[in-house]
């Protein structure tokens, strides 16, 4: 049965090794979590559709290697993402440490508009916490991003994580500042009629500049 959509969004899932990325993946996608969990070789993909703002939107998911060998691989799938989950986890301050040279790598390869949430995974281990809320809160603050605190064993806002990165590009479509006709905008059309309608309701080309 062939899926019906409105749109579709390129995701990435980035950050160090051990942060459990694959999990926050397997738990959306799967709605559980998975035990026997090994650090991801290259990348990983997953997909699901959801609703969001009263529109169906296809989530194309990219999970990355967190190793620093794979790199260079997986630097290649930054290109046209449009949302992207930045992840570190709370009982590791070197996970947070390095969350600066992941920004830097999602903002220079990926789409120019990207949305980028920030993601304290591991909250079931508040025991072990190494970063706290607070200064999470303050690096989220200072480089524009947003920012929830999760856990792939329990579920706790993992949907929500994904829904308010897709509810932004939405809100992004919908005021002109992204435009899924963009190469490299990392969005997508799934429905003719909706493309129509857009056309219709912009009246004229896209005009606004591209930086990709």
């Amino acid at each position: 049965m062939t899926e019906t959509y409105d749109y579709l969004f390129k995701f990435l899932v980035i950050g160090s090794a051990g942060t459990g990325k694959s999990c926050l993946l397997h738990q959306f996608i799967e709605n559980k979590f998975r035990q026997d969990s090994s650090h991801t070789i290259g990348v990983e993909f997953g997909s699901k559709v959801v609703s969001v703002g009263g529109k169906f939107v296809k989530l194309q998911i990219w999970d990355t290697a967190g190793q620093e060998r794979f790199r260079s691989v997986t630097r290649s799938y930054y290109r046209g993402a449009a949302g992207a989950l930045l992840v570190y986890d709370i009982s590791s301050r070197e996970t947070f440490n390095s969350l600066v040279n992941w920004l830097s790598d999602a903002r220079t390869l990926a789409s120019p508009n990207i949305v980028i949430i920030l993601v304290g995974n591991k909250k079931d281990l508040e025991a072990e916490r190494e970063v706290t809320f607070l200064e999470a809160s303050r690096f989220a603050q200072e480089n524009d991003l947003m920012f929830l605190e999760t856990s792939a064993m329990t579920s706790e806002n993992v949907e929500e994580t994904f829904l308010k990165c897709a509810r932004s590009l939405l809100t992004k479509i919908e005021t002109g500042e992204m435009d899924p006709e963009r190469l490299g905008s990392g969005i997508q059309y799934g429905n003719a009629s909706l493309k129509r309608l857009n056309r219709q309701q912009v009246g004229q080309p896209s005009t606004q500049r591209c930086s990709c």
